[in-house]
């Protein structure tokens, strides 16, 4: 698109538009279009060539792109929180409701340390500080609702009924003697070779999904302590900055863990690892939908 998209942009401006269309009116009721008109379009040439190749115009052409796009994936991943709280059992999302309560505590908490403001009321939300909070609520809710698949793919599966599956496909494979010339034993053996395949591919799905399982729930369990332990720490150290610097480390240390859930997402259906961090601790509760 390169030079293509500045030129449109350029062009789209309200004020040139008025201007060109302004000047080509002019141009017919002047009496004499053809005289004027090539001088408006040579003067809208000359517009954009100027604008449309100006580095700074370059510039804020794609900071509101990549505004627009920062803004649409937010909206996206809002509607895939919403839906994920709306989809978790109750007692899992009055687990997350309980944390967000107390991540909006311990941001009040730090904008008190700050500045209690007159009246002892708290200023306005900062951004670095919800962006962090957003940030830990966002892998909080997606630990959830991974668990939640997890625990709901297992109930479907078996692991034991599998085993037994493999027995007896394997005794049912040495039953197979001298196939050699017997195309039909041939094609039998195959088919249950092939069974076999799929069921021991199937419970190492199953084996590595009760792993996983068992990782979410380790992470829940640290990621709900260390939000506690940050609240206690953000009340006897009383610097926001402290509080500012744990969050960033704490989501910076379950890089991993976002890896895995980007992993199971044939389990989940989440395909977010490049979407925004939705505003979680502005999100409405989803309770009184159910």
């Amino acid at each position: 698109m390169g030079l293509t998209k500045y030129l449109k942009t350029a062009f789209a401006n309200r004020w040139n538009l008025l201007a060109f269309l302004g000047g080509i009116g002019f141009a017919f009721l002047s009496g004499q279009p053809d005289v004027v008109a090539p001088i408006v379009l040579a003067g809208e040439v000359a517009y954009l060539g100027f604008l449309g190749t100006h580095p700074r115009f370059q510039k804020y052409v794609d900071a509101q792109q990549a505004k627009a796009s920062r803004v649409d994936g937010q909206d996206a991943a809002s509607q895939a929180a919403k839906r994920m709280l709306l989809e978790l059992p109750g007692h899992l999302e009055q687990r997350f409701e309980a944390l967000r309560s107390r991540c909006d505590e311990l941001q009040q908490l730090a904008q008190q340390i700050r500045d209690p403001g007159p009246g002892g009321e708290p200023p306005p939300l900062e951004d670095l500080q919800l962006a962090g909070l957003d940030r830990l609520l966002w892998m909080y809710l997606r630990l959830l609702y991974t668990q939640h698949s997890l625990s709901q793919f297992l109930e479907k599966t078996s692991a034991e009924q599998i085993e037994r599956d493999i027995r007896q496909l394997e005794q049912r494979l040495k039953s197979f003697t001298d196939v050699a010339n017997d195309p039909r034993l041939q094609r039998l053996q195959k088919v249950v070779q092939e069974n076999l395949q799929t069921s021991q591919t199937r419970l190492a799905n199953c084996k590595k999904a009760e792993e996983n399982h068992e990782l979410m729930s380790l992470e829940i369990d640290r990621l709900e302590n260390t939000i506690h332990s940050l609240s206690e720490q953000a009340v006897n150290r009383q610097e926001p900055e402290f509080i500012s610097g744990q969050i960033d480390q704490v989501a910076n240390s379950m890089v991993q863990t976002e890896k895995t859930m980007g992993e199971l997402a044939f389990v989940t259906g989440l395909k977010l690892a490049n979407e925004e961090v939705p505003p979680m601790l502005r999100i409405p509760q989803v309770s009184a939908q159910r």
